[in-house]
């Protein structure tokens, strides 16, 4: 069913929004939601290139992933909760406001994490999210008898992972990363069990419109390292920076076109949905690694760092690589075929090469750009043929 968005009472039954529901874009409380996570990926972006420009590579790894599933996590779960139930009433936007309260803690904590490992603040702002949206799966519970064992599975786990998160403060710092991976696996399954009942009714084409943003801001960071590798090469009248920042640009213009070359939907059935929706992580983690990448290489231009020119040149390449391989699984492999399918994980083992030769970024561009070309060349070819299948197949 659809809602009528001409009167908005305080409080409707939360009833499910119909899968099939046409022209199903996002809201402005989700585009608002998005909007306050720019913060935080902003400052777990920053945090990344400040520790791997100091050399320290381990610590930044393992600090970023773990800042960033908090952040991916939250962002996640919110998405697919409203594309299946948002009422927009105003007991609905008020929760879904304390839940933004609770990704500004977040983002507020992320530098401590980094600085100290310290994630007291990042906890609680988690907890404040993933708790509000307890409070949402109830009233989901309560108005979609249909789906109210999933809806319940989602309140009742999430609670349990949340008091474990808060417990997870009290022990040492020696069990700090074995007991992050234990509820970062426990928070992974609530929602494949949760599911198991019956599928809650998310719109596949409203996912896809929702990852699709988040994939924008993201590509922001690498935006963001761009203009500070122009703006340095101007105040200090570098022109290899410009030349950087040209390569730059170039790789944030062929990762967006090979995100969105073909219209991204979500898979409308399990477990399919799960990986997809799962492996999106690694897309939005690589591509604002990317960003934080080119603002180390930055600093090594303008020595500034404490690393090797190698080891600038693969805090982009790895991260590129992650993306490339991760898209080929999730989209390229499920949507295209022939020689493309084969390019992109010949070109992810390709980027691994390019920091040990001369001008890595650019490389890394030059690279991009061609898989880029072949993408686009192949798929006319594909949808010029595709006419004549069907006349031969009529014949």
């Amino acid at each position: 069913m659809t809602h009528s968005r001409s009167v908005r009472p305080f409080y409707r039954p939360m009833r499910p929004r119909s899968r099939d529901e046409p022209h199903r874009t996002a809201t402005p409380l989700e585009l608002l939601f998005d909007l306050c996570f720019v913060v935080a990926v902003a400052q777990a972006a920053t945090s990344l290139h400040h520790d791997v420009a100091e050399g320290r590579l381990g610590h930044a790894v393992t600090s970023y992933v773990m800042v960033f599933f908090a952040i991916w996590w939250s962002w996640m779960n919110f998405t697919w909760f409203a594309s299946a139930y948002d009422t927009d009433d105003d007991v609905y936007r008020l929760t879904t406001l304390v839940q933004i309260s609770g990704a500004l803690i977040l983002a507020a904590g992320v530098p401590r994490a980094f600085a100290d490992g310290d994630f007291a603040v990042i906890t609680y702002g988690y907890v404040v999210m993933r708790l509000a949206a307890v409070a949402q799966w109830t009233r989901a519970a309560a108005g979609d008898p249909a789906h109210r064992a999933a809806a319940r599975r989602y309140a009742i786990g999430v609670t349990v992972v949340q008091l474990g998160w808060l417990l997870r403060l009290t022990l040492p710092d020696e069990g700090g990363i074995a007991s992050f991976v234990l509820l970062g696996l426990a928070d992974l399954l609530v929602p494949a069990v949760a599911e198991r009942p019956g599928m809650t009714p998310w719109h596949p084409g409203h996912i896809g419109e929702r990852y699709g943003l988040f994939t924008l801001i993201v590509l922001g960071e690498a935006v963001l390292a761009i203009s500070v590798a122009i703006q340095t090469g101007l105040d200090a009248g570098d022109h290899q920076l410009w030349s950087l920042a040209a390569a730059g640009a170039a790789i944030v213009f062929a990762l967006w076109w090979l995100y969105f070359d073909r219209p991204i939907e979500a898979p409308d059935r399990l477990p399919y949905s799960l990986i997809w929706g799962y492996g999106h992580y690694l897309i939005f983690a690589a591509v604002a690694a990317v960003g934080a990448g080119l603002t180390v290489v930055v600093d090594h231009e303008r020595h500034l760092g404490h690393i090797s020119g190698i080891t600038a040149g693969y805090a982009v390449a790895i991260p590129m690589a992650v993306f490339l391989l991760t898209v080929w699984v999730l989209h390229v492999r499920r949507q295209q075929h022939g020689g493309v399918v084969v390019a992109y994980p010949v070109v992810a083992g390709l980027a691994l090469l390019a920091p040990l030769g001369p001008a890595p970024v650019q490389m890394l561009a030059l690279l991009l750009v061609a898989l880029v070309a072949l993408t686009v060349l192949l798929r006319r070819r594909d949808d010029g043929a595709a006419p004549m299948r069907a006349e031969a197949g009529r014949a």
